[in-house]
């Protein structure tokens, strides 16, 4: 994959490429956001579409389950789920009770380690590349985002992210254009979606992530499976 090439190409053409080249070697994280939502319903027109991955924290919202069957039932799509390792989730409660991520920024991230980045390692086990719905304007940790680069935090994998350039409003643009079905927390004020006790509805004014880890700086906004380049 050259990368500079991709970087000219649009959405749907990066996705086609991919799957042509890495074939059941790529696949497509998803924690069904609106930009997830967008890359799911291209990836549904492919010849021969990219299978979807999610990582079921335990600690996800009601609709985000919700959302998953609408994607199984309306593309008739796959979708491989990953938990978090039994006897760490159950350690960490144990010791440091059920809200322990909200005491300090390592807490948080140890938390994020044992529900997302162990899992993730694992979903990304004999894959070649992975697509994230991952933009430049959504944080100060994304501004320099490529649309396809090696990816530093999984030495040997190529991360893609087709969506890099585009605006909030192109997101919505194609949603509505394509009738996407969307979490229905997204029409409660919740433009960033994640575990339950971590994301809140977001304020008129505020940056579409604030209410993900409303407690931290953003610079620390970031759960450790997208490490800033």
């Amino acid at each position: 994959m050259e990368y500079s090439e991709i970087e000219k190409k649009i959405a749907p053409d990066i996705l086609d490429i991919a799957s042509r080249e890495f074939g059941d070697k790529v696949r497509l994280a998803s924690s069904f956001g609106l930009e997830d939502m967008v890359l799911i319903d291209m990836v549904s027109k492919l010849k021969n579409p990219i299978t979807i991955f999610t990582l079921d924290t335990g600690r996800l919202h009601e609709e985000t389950y919700e959302t998953m069957e609408k994607i199984r039932s309306r593309y008739g799509l796959e979708i491989v789920t990953f938990f978090p390792e039994r006897e760490a989730t159950e350690a960490l409660v144990r010791e440091k009770g059920f809200y322990s991520f909200r005491e300090s920024v390592d807490n948080r991230k140890e938390c994020c380690r044992i529900r997302k980045v162990e899992p993730l390692g694992r979903a990304l086990q004999n894959l070649k590349a992975w697509v994230t719905g991952m933009r430049r304007e959504q944080n100060v940790t994304r501004t320099e985002i490529a649309k396809a680069h090696p990816d530093e935090g999984h030495p040997g994998l190529i991360k893609i992210n087709p969506l890099a350039d585009w605006t909030e409003q192109d997101v919505l643009d194609y949603i509505a254009e394509h009738k996407v079905p969307t979490n229905p927390l997204h029409q409660r004020d919740f433009p960033s979606i994640g575990c339950s006790p971590c994301t809140r509805p977001i304020q008129p004014g505020e940056d579409i992530r604030a209410g993900r880890w409303w407690w931290e700086n953003p610079e620390h906004k970031e759960c450790g499976l997208h490490r800033p380049r």
